[in-house]
């Protein structure tokens, strides 16, 4: 959805919907940001309220905060100081050493502070992102700062070491783990394995055979899960697009039978997943005769025997019984009903919950991206990914016994 005025936003998705989240931001050369954090904060719904240091109104105007933000900005103690409590969330962004210090210790010489002090008496979840030189970042009072403040359970994010400082991370991965830290408190939230991209079996050193798939919707329905607040580990095979968030779990496995063996041993692990999601591109067939050295070039034909691979799906099912499993299911030249019936019977075959039915015809270009075919008989039409993302979503959520 997108928003072409000159203070709106493209909607990323609705994970921070109802959620209101203070931002609090301190002085320091990261302030330049700000303006590119709020609004990735309004793409996933977030209503906003700002509180500021006068060191980072040195930085930049309240206006260009206020532009971002669409919201007040408290800048002083003759502000709406009520406002400030009344939050559900709270990001301080970037968090000087001296912001951490102050709260760590209950100084309240600041709106700021004050908002802060609250925010902790009332158990919400705060994410502080540092951004510091090297020579106050690697300071050992910097480090036992940070500690006491996860003891009281906020969460800390640095940045990597850059040009001789701890840089502030990637926007989108800030608000992706606020997301992600916020809603790990709304009910049911599950241990997810998504498998996702191509996978290929080598002909000789160099060449493979391989299908086609780019990642990018599972991805996308990573990405989703994990800002929705649920444990994502990501099983991805050979792709072309990559999730931003880089804090997630990711497993690299190219070959089919790796990225089984993966799945096995995460299946086994001591608090494995309860809910998968077979999302990649698993070649059918692969290659039993392949070359360790490079085959030579010339010839005139190249033979190549294929067999037959494991299916991961039903070595899952039989081994997860109690699992809820969702299948993927692409066809070409179907009708919409043989590839609803394609569906089905990918459902019973699989012992499956749910299976996102495609058209490979309609991937990239259609009026319906995929469809939705469950055990209940609930066939919902998928616009694009994110519709996709959001009723795999509303499944998991749902209790278990349902």
């Amino acid at each position: 959805m997108s928003d072409t005025s000159d203070i709106g936003v493209d909607v990323s998705s609705d994970a921070l919907s109802d959620k209101h989240i203070l931002v609090a931001i301190s002085g320091g050369i990261a302030v330049v940001d700000s303006v590119r954090l709020l609004r990735e904060l309004r793409r996933h719904g977030a209503k906003i309220t700002v509180v500021m240091t006068h060191s980072a109104q040195e930085i930049i105007s309240p206006l260009a905060i206020e532009w971002a933000s669409q919201s007040q900005v408290v800048t002083d103690w003759d502000a709406d100081m009520a406002q400030l409590e009344l939050v559900d969330a709270v990001l301080v962004c970037p968090a000087t050493r001296h912001t951490i210090g102050c709260h760590i210790h209950g100084i309240l010489d600041t709106p700021m502070q004050m908002a802060l002090s609250a925010a902790r008496g009332r158990n919400l979840p705060m994410l502080f992102i540092p951004s510091m030189h090297n020579s106050l970042s690697q300071d050992v009072v910097t480090e036992d700062l940070c500690k006491e403040l996860q003891e009281f359970g906020h969460d800390v994010f640095w940045g990597e070491e850059q040009e001789g400082r701890n840089k502030q991370p990637d926007v989108v991965q800030i608000i992706g783990l606020l997301c992600h830290l916020i809603n790990t408190n709304l009910p049911n939230r599950k241990r997810v394995a998504i498998t996702l991209g191509a996978t290929r079996s080598a002909i000789d050193s160099v060449r493979w055979v391989q299908n086609t798939s780019t990642g990018k919707t599972g991805f996308d329905i990573a990405d989703y899960l994990y800002r929705m607040g649920h444990q994502v580990t990501i099983i991805r095979g050979v792709v072309t697009f990559n999730s931003p968030l880089s804090m997630q779990d990711i497993r690299v496995c190219m070959e089919p039978e790796s990225m089984l063996s993966e799945l096995v041993n995460i299946s086994k692990s001591p608090n494995p997943p309860n809910a998968w999601i077979f999302s990649a591109a698993v070649l059918d067939y692969t290659v039993t005769n392949s070359n360790e050295n490079k085959i030579k070039s010339g010839k005139d034909t190249l033979s190549i025997e294929l067999q037959k691979s494991r299916k991961h799906i039903d070595i899952i099912s039989k081994s997860c019984v109690d699992d809820l499993k969702i299948g993927f299911k692409l066809e070409s030249g179907y009708s919409k009903q043989q590839l609803i019936e394609s569906a089905l019977d990918s459902l019973k075959n699989n012992r499956l919950d749910a299976v996102i039915a495609n058209h490979l015809e309609n991937v990239d270009h259609g009026p319906v991206r995929a469809y939705w075919v469950d055990t209940k008989g609930t066939i919902i039409d998928l616009e694009d990914n994110f519709s996709m993302a959001k009723v795999i979503e509303k499944r998991l959520s749902q209790v278990d016994d349902d």
